[in-house]
């Protein structure tokens, strides 16, 4: 057996349209792929549905991922039962847009602890086995509106954005150990949340791709796993956009 096929990798956020295709892709690819949740009841309807897909060998592990000692926990149970994290994908996160001038401190706080906080609390976790074994991924999953800036998310963009100052800086101290820390921004993708946004306002959007099409969770969950490979070990401290170029720069 090839050893990527031994590679445990952890998706956080998995329950999500992204972090479905991502475990899927992962494990077709042959990774141990373990899916982080924090809603129970969500969790077990995504558990069922992969039983029915042929992804039954997909582990499920319980985290608030914006609580450090709540992934502290999760990261032992996982690697005192599985074994060593390899891979880590940082896709959890939530949106709570608003105006500035009318957001408040809640939604800032909770925007920026859930989607850049958690970077921190996860990457903490493993960072130090990952240098001890002298192997490591760890892939971060950003946004075009945290490259361009976004009307209604300024918690949102700020925290995106950060989310690749944090992956440069990290990439810079950990290369010559055989790690690597990249970050994806996708564009407009075709999961539920933006399927089910008013058809008029989604043809909107997509006519401001020049693609004219949104993304796929597949198209995002390839280069995912391309990352994650040992064919992506010179490719460090990037942000990959993957947006239809909507963004260009």
């Amino acid at each position: 057996m090839d050893i990527q096929n031994k590679r445990i990798v952890l998706v956080t956020g998995a329950t999500g349209g992204l972090g479905t295709a991502m475990c899927k892709k992962l494990s077709d690819d042959g990774y141990h792929v373990v899916g982080n949740y924090r809603n129970v009841e969500k969790a077990k309807i995504w558990k069922d549905q992969l039983i029915k897909d042929g992804y039954g060998k997909i582990d499920m592990y319980e985290a608030d991922v914006a609580d450090y000692d709540s992934v502290g926990k999760m990261i032992e149970k996982i690697e005192a039962e599985l074994g060593p994290i390899d891979t880590l994908v940082n896709n959890a996160g939530i949106t709570r847009d608003g105006a500035f001038r009318k957001m408040t401190v809640e939604n800032w706080k909770a925007v920026l602890s859930s989607n850049l906080d958690s970077v921190f609390n996860c990457t903490r976790h493993v960072i130090n086995g990952m240098i001890d074994r002298g192997f490591g991924r760890v892939i971060n999953i950003s946004s075009v509106n945290g490259q361009r800036g976004q009307f209604g998310q300024a918690n949102y963009s700020a925290a995106k954005a950060g989310m690749h100052g944090f992956t440069k800086t990290l990439a810079m101290e950990v290369a010559n150990k055989g790690v690597t820390v990249n970050t994806i921004s996708p564009g407009y993708i075709g999961t539920d949340m933006v399927m089910a946004v008013k058809e008029e306002i989604r043809n909107q959007i997509i006519a401001q791709i020049p693609l004219g099409r949104l993304g796929g969770t597949e198209e995002v969950a390839h280069l995912v796993s391309f990352l994650a490979s040992a064919n992506a070990s010179f490719i460090t401290g990037a942000n990959i956009s993957i947006n239809g170029g909507q963004h260009v720069y």
